[in-house]
């Protein structure tokens, strides 16, 4: 299904203090399909992939497609961001929140140095420049307290709590009109 925002993809590189965020490359594969099968990373995302079904599924280029950052330290991946269309299934209430939602994946490595709030914080700057005034929305579990307080820092609005997947989950949404937390 094509994107029907309209967003001007790729941007130029984004540079942070510490980050750039870009476009996927090939060399970014290993990266994504270590992310997915971590089984860290995988713990409120219902586990870990099978590595050897990412290498089969995997494309050369992964996550090529509007809104897919890799983020970069020093030259190395060390997580994906994504703004991808809201999941036409989700409940209406849900839906009518925002179009856009907010995706972030980081290698263990490199949690707990600010650069999942750095990253996301440079993601939706330049979306609220692609689309001002549009906003984006999140879920992630209750449970999972690096996530929530994520979600805080970046100044995301409770809306719901829910139970899904077998546990209680977290709904919020962000706007470039609501200043962070």
């Amino acid at each position: 299904m094509a994107d029907p925002r309209p967003i001007a993809w790729p941007p130029a590189p984004i540079k942070t203090e510490r980050l750039v965020l870009r476009e996927s490359e090939a060399r970014d594969r290993a990266a994504v399909i270590e992310l997915n099968a971590s089984p860290e990373v995988g713990t409120y995302l219902g586990g870990p992939r099978p590595r050897a079904a990412l290498e089969r599924t995997v494309p050369e280029v992964p996550g090529r497609r509007s809104g897919f950052f890799v983020v970069e330290l020093a030259g190395a991946p060390i997580g994906t961001i994504q703004l991808d269309p809201h999941d036409p299934e989700r409940p209406a209430g849900r839906r009518k929140a925002g179009e856009t939602e907010l995706g972030y994946l980081f290698l263990p490595k490199a949690w707990g140095r600010g650069y999942a709030t750095e990253a996301c914080t440079a993601a939706l700057d330049w979306f609220a420049g692609a689309l001002p005034g549009e906003p984006v929305v999140l879920y992630t579990q209750t449970a999972n307290a690096r996530s929530m307080r994520l979600a805080a820092k970046l100044g995301f609005t409770e809306l719901e709590r829910f139970e899904a997947y077998g546990a209680e989950q977290w709904f919020g949404v962000w706007s470039s009109d609501t200043p962070p937390a």
